[in-house]
């Protein structure tokens, strides 16, 4: 299953990673990872009912947490990041309740790198990194080349949202269960195919409850924005300076909601709409999907529709019987949708695709199989990452639309009309995802309307496939007139900042370095 997508960087590095194999990529699919809920629609309707994120109620935090004091040190050398003495951890202690802020803590775990540019310091720069479910500690390091431009005015500081990572990360499942969800069919067409669908579903979720049971009610996007907001304050800074990429965006509008007056300077990039409910942010995910699909084939010379149906018939193929890979593993239909749809995330990956399904069309799923390993995140050894918990639980808490299993089958005509290589997947997982969930849901969609905010730039690239591109207008509308400006690049990729546009690159900097917003609908081509 999937939800919402990863930064393009991630997608990038994991590619890299695998070039030397000779094989693919990652993405959404097997068993319990979702790609990216984001995405706006050109047809689904009227917006769902609004529901506002600070429905949590809250008391003034006590000084015990305002005022505590940051012990920075160097980081963990476990932790996978790069060594050099510019990394420093903390761990900041936050509510586990807002509404009983002098209750229980958690701690959230930050990771910073001091500006360089002395007495030119603006403040901090916070990234989210997206998911839901990144982990920020882990991420910044890896992709921070990106950013030395930034840093020369920024401490550019991430961090682990509470369930996720060193923040009281949530893990679901064991890397047994984890490697026997993957034959659970993710398009399942005949009743027991359905049956096994909706059990495992519901697996997942009673994992999740046996042991994050505590931590699962106080998990959504709108907690994660207080703690922000308690970051800023023992950081020092009296606004909040933000980058958001894919659901960081929709963090980043979350936060503009509940604090307008203490938005500083914020970038959202690979913008997620926020109109949409999740079975529309399905629907229209299935659409920018398969329109980075249609782009890549016409990049190789290759008809749309006729690729597609290619692509559909191998599909179908190996529903019936998978193909053998390396290890003495199989590559099935779902995993083969994960490993292409994780090469759509960037347009560098594309001969990552064209290499995989040569492979596959040849007998050999090996290729594919390493493209979904890398977006499931399976080792060599066969340990899992828990991202996609993490991004289960945020979302199901998130979003209280429950679609029924009947509900999902009826729906999937549309969903097929959209695509015929996603659409099966991504429709029956309008219903799976959330399927059983142990806590209810808190909205049908966020609210960001953010009146007495300052400018926010809002990112958007027209050949996105996770959070597609219509969603930046509708962010920017949403956040409302005279905060919202929007800035469109004419790209391939999931997000636009570092992915080779010179002009995105220059205004955003502009922005952030000197608070000089565009003007309100920018091409960048």
């Amino acid at each position: 299953m999937m939800r919402f997508g990863r930064p393009a960087a991630a997608v990038v590095a994991a590619a890299s990673l695998l070039a030397g194999c000779g094989s693919g990529k990652d993405s959404g699919g097997g068993g319990s990872t979702k790609a990216g809920r984001a995405a706006p629609s050109t047809s689904s309707g009227a917006p769902a009912p609004r529901s506002s994120p600070d429905a949590v109620p809250t008391s003034a935090l006590p000084a015990s947490l305002t005022g505590q004091t940051l012990h920075w040190s160097r980081c963990p050398s476990d932790g996978g990041l790069p060594p050099g003495s510019q990394w420093q951890c903390s761990t900041m202690k936050a509510p586990l309740d807002y509404a009983k802020p002098d209750g229980r803590t958690i701690g959230i775990a930050l990771i910073r790198a001091r500006s360089t540019g002395g007495g030119s310091r603006i403040g901090s720069l916070v990234f989210n990194f997206g998911g839901p479910g990144g982990p920020g500690v882990s991420m910044l390091p890896s992709f921070a080349d990106l950013y030395g431009t930034l840093r020369t005015r920024y401490d550019l500081v991430s961090f682990d949202p509470r369930g996720v990572g060193a923040s009281e990360g949530v893990r679901c499942r064991t890397d047994q269960q984890l490697q026997a969800a993957e034959s659970v069919d993710l398009t399942p067409d005949t009743p027991a195919e359905e049956k096994a669908y909706f059990k495992d579903a519901a697996a997942f979720g009673t994992g999740c409850a046996r042991t994050a049971g505590a931590l699962l009610p106080h998990l959504s996007t709108a907690e994660t924005a207080r703690d922000m907001d308690l970051m800023r304050q023992v950081l020092g800074d009296r606004k909040l300076h933000y980058f958001g990429i894919s659901y960081g965006t929709e963090l980043g509008g979350v936060y503009a909601h509940l604090f307008p007056g203490n938005v500083g300077r914020a970038v959202l990039d690979a913008v997620v709409d926020p109109t949409a409910d999740s079975t529309a942010q399905e629907k229209n995910q299935t659409r920018g999907f398969q329109r980075a699909l249609d782009n890549y084939l016409k990049s190789t010379g290759q008809n749309p529709r006729r690729g597609s149906a290619k692509i559909a018939a191998l599909l179908k193929r190996l529903d019936a019987k998978p193909l053998r890979a390396s290890g003495g593993r199989k590559l099935n239909q779902s995993l083969a949708l994960t490993g292409i749809t994780v090469t759509l995330y960037s347009r560098q990956t594309w001969p990552e695709l064209t290499a995989a399904l040569q492979a596959a069309q040849r007998g050999d799923g090996t290729p594919l199989l390493k493209l979904a390993d890398a977006y499931n995140e399976r080792g060599a050894s066969g340990h899992y990452g828990t991202e996609s918990h993490s991004q289960r639980a945020i979302s199901c808490r998130d979003s209280r639309q429950r679609p029924t299993p009947e509900q999902a089958k009826q729906g999937l005509g549309a969903f097929r009309a959209i695509s015929p290589v996603f659409g099966d997947m991504l429709g029956w997982d309008s219903a799976g995802w959330c399927y059983h969930w142990p806590v209810p849901g808190l909205q049908d969609t966020p609210d960001v309307s953010a009146a007495g905010a300052p400018a926010i730039l809002v990112v958007g690239n027209t050949g996105d496939p996770a959070t597609p591109y219509e969603g930046a207008r509708r962010m920017a509308d949403e956040l409302g007139r005279g905060v919202g400006i929007e800035l469109t690049w004419k790209g391939q990729g999931h997000g636009a900042y570092g992915s080779g546009s010179t002009c995105v690159d220059g205004t955003v900097d502009d922005y952030l370095l000197d608070g000089s917003a565009p003007k309100d609908g920018k091409v960048c081509s």
